[in-house]
């Protein structure tokens, strides 16, 4: 640009002062277009002095009109010179041979670039530095940071030059060292994500004049310092996570003042201390605040909150009975406390409670034998208690409806381990007037001895009680063992059916599917754009959208047939919609696309599901590492899906796209099947129906279809997502290996060897061999699938406790 304007001033030479007018121009570059430049130099070239003015003319309209969109050269700067320190990452690899805006970058899963006028305003971008460290002292680290060069107060200097910036997400970036003061410069922020870095050290108190913010997200950092106390002072906070850190000290009180703030995630922590009444907070949806060390009374919550996670701290005392009000609470975990009393009954009825965790606590007195439970519970755990007496009737006739917890009380049922003894027989007054300082000397002296010879009792009685429940295992195993074809002996059979009966669907109060508008669903996935984009499934592509309520939801769209007939596909609609259960993905609506523009083929359907965000079960076991008892809760839940399926509707629904991908799980480990009835609308179901094959041998080759899927899900849980890649072939090649010890080292997961009792493995190998096994005339029943596993569980939990136990005497 330079040079065109040196042009210019060799053209008029002849007048000083037009030299210096033109040389003037230099500082206005920035603002004219290539093209002009040239044509204003042969204008000049040809006509000489005489159109000069004419020049002036052209340069004054020029400047006069208004400033495009496109970024200004100083901005670009900034964002090439933060990619040279973030150390040029993979995701802004497309920017090697882009010359184009920066404006105009397309949004991708990794990086956006937004602006508003010549300004960015919006920038993300996600790293894929995933991998934490177990100590981290605030200096780099060799393949998981960026380099020791790296300057995180250069880095945010340069940041701070994108002065009009409102939206900053760097996330897995590899950042690390102490977040500098200067970040307030960013005063326009309204959204600050530093997530997955290594930041060390304090929140900088200056962030407290950041008034603009809304989202303050630093998750899974190594801040370490005590909990900032003036974050009261962002009045506009709407969500406020710091979860997975290292911060000590108090809740903060002064997040009470802020009557916006919706959301609270806190966990993964070392906060300590009381919780103090939340009342206040009238918008708060989530409290977070798990595995810390909270030690006082639960507080009174506001009548919005959603979900309450309190798990693994040390809140004592009862469950307020404000928690049985809470009309909007879905989501309630305080296992892992020391509260004590009979729990609010009220909570069990909650009108919207699916989710209700009280496990590992000390709560004591019997259940009320009219207890009633909610429609929407899907999961109760009560276990590791002191409840006594009978199981509320509302939490045994389930139908299978909720999956229930309630081992290790003392309880009167044998269907899950209770406990017995002392424990049992401790009553609460008793405790409290042996924790009495008053009691006389020689009084707590006679205690002391009395503990005493108790505790040799309950260790004699331990060791022989253990030995009566391993022969009691040995039998029941023998009897899996010795089977008949259906994997059970006739006495166990008799009682497994009526551990897994659910109730048939029936017509009354069950809502139609809803009818989505293609302009709605347009509207919640910004016109289907690439980055609502979530994967293409077995059949069609899967994207996210939100809904005015704010959930979310997985929209699946595919091409439909011209010979699909619409009444049919309406009604299979219809049934799918009304297949309610906890371990299935719920269907909430519908749309069919009549134009046909994009697709000649003919019509278009969208389906609209629940989202369910915490990935599916192969990629979870892939990296976590499951123990065996979590691998089976995984397994029962996906069996129960399936067995409603087959015998919870009429007519059943087979063919369920079974596999570890379509298993997703919820934020509670809870698995969800997906995909399920899709053959119910495929083209392949409308062939056979055209056909006119005969349906009891189709059911049945659907339903074999089923247990042959579930058996491949069940083999993976054995041997772990890489080994099965093998394929079946290896499992059915070497399913001798699995009789004897040296070959289970060898096939089976390490982390299943390592967390399973060796009868629980037994029954689970043996019923995975017959789902799987090509000789078999007659495949188990999802009924005696169930069965199995559920007994396999009950094995592996006793086993579990009594380990806990020797564990515990020892």
């Amino acid at each position: 640009m330079r040079e065109f304007f040196l042009l210019l001033v060799n053209e008029i030479t002849t007048a000083t002062w037009i030299s210096k007018v033109c040389f003037l121009s230099l500082n206005l570059v920035a603002k004219f277009e290539v093209h002009l430049l040239q044509i204003l130099c042969l204008m000049l070239k040809v006509c000489s002095m005489r159109y000069f003015y004419l020049y002036l003319v052209v340069l004054t309209w020029f400047l006069s009109i208004p400033s495009t969109h496109e970024l200004q050269l100083a901005q670009t700067q900034v964002l090439l010179q933060l990619r040279k320190y973030l150390e040029y990452p993979t995701s802004l690899l497309m920017l090697e041979n882009y010359y184009g805006d920066l404006c105009s970058l397309p949004a991708s899963a990794n990086v956006a670039i937004k602006c508003e006028g010549n300004s960015v305003i919006e920038l993300k971008i996600m790293g894929d530095r995933v991998v934490k460290v177990d100590k981290f002292n605030g200096y780099a680290v060799p393949n998981k940071t960026l380099s020791v060069s790296f300057s995180i107060d250069s880095f945010v200097t340069t940041l701070t030059r994108l002065t009009n910036l409102r939206v900053l997400r760097l996330v897995s970036l590899g950042i690390w060292g102490p977040l500098p003061d200067k970040i307030h410069r960013l005063s326009l922020l309204q959204v600050l994500d530093l997530s997955s870095n290594f930041l060390y050290g304090s929140v900088p108190p200056r962030v407290s004049t950041m008034v603009k913010l809304h989202t303050l997200t630093l998750d899974g950092n190594y801040l370490n310092s005590t909990m900032p106390d003036w974050l009261g002072s962002l009045s506009n906070l709407n969500v406020l996570s710091l979860k997975s850190n290292h911060l000590k000290g108090s809740f903060p009180s002064s997040l009470c003042k802020i009557s916006s703030l919706a959301d609270i995630s806190l966990s993964h922590n070392n906060l300590s201390g009381a919780l103090p009444d939340l009342t206040a907070l009238s918008s708060l949806h989530v409290l977070d605040l798990r595995e810390n060390h909270l030690d006082s009374e639960l507080p009174l919550m506001p009548k919005a909150v959603v979900t309450i996670l309190l798990s693994k701290n040390s809140f004592s005392g009862e469950i307020p009975n404000q928690f049985g009000e809470l009309d909007q609470l879905q989501h309630l975990d305080l296992s892992s406390n020391h509260l004590s009393r009979m729990p609010p009954n009220a909570l069990f009825s909650l009108p919207n409670i699916s989710y209700l965790n009280l496990a590992s606590n000390e709560l004591s007195g019997p259940l009320p034998h009219d207890l009633k439970c909610g429609s929407k519970l899907g999961f109760v755990d009560i276990s590791s208690n002191k409840l006594k007496g009978e199981l509320s009737s509302c939490l045994i006739r389930t139908s299978g409806r909720i999956v229930v917890k309630y081992g290790g009380n003392c309880l009167s049922v044998d269907s899950q381990p209770q406990r017995r003894g002392t424990y049992c027989k401790e009553s609460s007054s008793g405790r409290k007037n042996f924790l009495n300082w008053k009691i006389a000397a020689a009084v707590a002296m006679i205690i002391v001895i009395i503990l005493v010879l108790s505790a040799l009792g309950v260790l004699f009685y331990r060791k022989y009680h253990s030995r009566e429940m391993y022969n009691r295992h040995e039998m029941l195993l023998k009897a899996v063992q010795d089977n008949s074809t259906t994997g059970v002996s006739s006495e166990l059979l008799a009682s497994a059916r009526f551990i897994s009966q659910v109730a048939k669907l029936g017509t009354q109060a069950t809502p139609t599917c809803r009818q989505f508008s293609i302009e709605e669903l347009k509207e919640v996935t910004r016109n289907f754009d690439l980055s609502t984009y979530i994967g293409e499934g077995s059949l069609g592509k899967m994207y996210k959208g939100k809904l005015e309520n704010g959930s979310y939801v997985a929209i699946r769209c595919l091409a439909l047939s011209k010979k699909c007939s619409m009444q049919n596909l309406k009604a299979r609609l219809d049934l799918l919609s009304k297949l309610h259960h906890p371990n299935l993905v719920s269907l909430l609506g519908h749309c069919i696309d009549g134009d046909g523009q994009d697709d000649s083929s003919g019509l278009k359907l969208h389906l609209v599901y629940e989202y369910v965000p915490y990935g599916n079960y192969h990629t979870y076991m892939s990296e976590k590492a499951l123990k065996w008892s979590e691998r089976l809760a995984i397994l029962i839940g996906v069996a129960k899906a399936v067995h409603f399926l087959h015998t919870g509707v009429i007519p059943g629904c087979f063919r369920n796209q079974l596999k570890a991908h379509n298993v997703l799980l919820d934020e509670h480990h809870i698995p969800k099947l997906s995909d399920y009835g899709m053959s119910m609308i495929s083209e392949e179901i409308e062939y056979l129906e055209v056909k006119g094959e005969n349906p009891k041998s189709c059911q049945r080759e659907k339903l074999e279809d089923d247990v042959y899927n579930f058996g491949l899900i069940s083999f993976e849980s054995l041997v772990g997502p890489i080994a099965s890649e093998k394929g079946v072939e290896f499992f059915l090649h070497d399913k001798v290996s699995f009789d004897s010890q040296d070959g289970r080292n060898k096939i089976v997961d390490p982390v299943v060897l390592n967390t399973c009792c060796p009868e629980s493995l037994s029954i689970a190998i043996s019923i995975t061999t017959k789902c799987l096994s090509p000789e078999s005339s007659s495949p188990p029943s999802f009924e005696d699938v169930l069965w199995n596993l559920q007994y396999a569980a009950q094995v592996q939990a006793i086993a579990d406790a009594d380990q806990k136990s020797d564990s515990t005497t020892s």
